[in-house]
């Protein structure tokens, strides 16, 4: 295991990376752009393991940001908002997140974001910006079984930050084997304040919007198509959301 892994599981370690972090991120999230968030009484009284989190994708970092941010708040029994970032000062920590290896590893402030808890794999379509069928890494799945054994887990069934992507059944095979409770997420507007890699603003004063839906009903013992589609569906990313509103719209023609 490399020192960074190791690091990385380590609470004061990840306490100190989660308020560094938090703090250099809350401005361009909270003061430069507006934030509406919904739904946290959801995850007011989740057990403290085996809660997976599944969302869209729309950057990279600010996306995963805005989670942390919102985790930090609810355990100190804020409701739907940030507020000031006191809570900055003992963040949520029972979190990892599921991120691209290539992505993780380019440059010191990614690398920074790794130590927050990443749970780095592999592309299963892309690697080193080519296009590259893989199967699924049992390294990887190992590596999020493990953490859902003591924590929560933020996954993008999509693996990508194009809106309308077809999921990847890597996520309907995790909750299928662990049988989590599964929380989903439907975000927008990171598109529109932020570019690609949730780094850099493109338009400022933009509305960034997270609902947290309620704990999913799912048949653990259906197929694992199933499970993707009822996935999909929840986090408003299947065929029949497509195009559905002008938010939509807007958004697949600006990718």
């Amino acid at each position: 295991m490399s020192l960074t892994e190791k690091l990385k599981h380590i609470k004061i370690v990840r306490s100190l990376m989660y308020s560094v972090v938090g703090m250099i991120t809350y401005p361009g999230l909270a003061i430069v752009n507006k934030i509406k968030i919904e739904g946290t009484e959801n995850i007011e009284n989740l057990p403290r393991r085996n809660v997976l989190f599944v969302s869209n994708h729309q950057t990279y970092f600010a996306d995963v940001m805005m989670f942390i941010h919102i985790f930090c708040a609810v355990k100190w029994r804020k409701r739907n908002k940030l507020g000031i970032p006191y809570y900055l000062l003992n963040p949520f920590t029972n979190l990892y997140f599921v991120a691209a290896e290539e992505t993780m590893n380019g440059n010191w402030l990614t690398r920074l974001f790794k130590l927050a808890g990443a749970l780095t794999v592999k592309r299963t379509w892309r690697a080193e910006g080519k296009e590259v069928r893989r199967g699924l890494d049992p390294s990887d799945t190992r590596k999020i079984h493990k953490a859902l054994d003591r924590s929560w887990v933020i996954t993008f069934p999509q693996g990508t930050t194009k809106p309308f992507a077809p999921g990847r059944k890597g996520t309907a095979y995790i909750i299928k084997n662990n049988q989590p409770v599964v929380i989903p997420v439907v975000i927008n507007g990171f598109w529109r304040a932020f570019n690609k890699k949730g780094l850099v603003f493109k338009k400022k004063g933009s509305l960034l919007s997270i609902r947290f839906k309620e704990p999913m009903v799912i048949d653990y013992s259906a197929g694992v198509d199933e499970i993707l589609d009822q996935v999909m569906d929840a986090i408003e990313q299947s065929k029949q959301y497509m195009l559905k509103g002008k938010h939509h719209l807007m958004n697949a023609l600006d990718k």
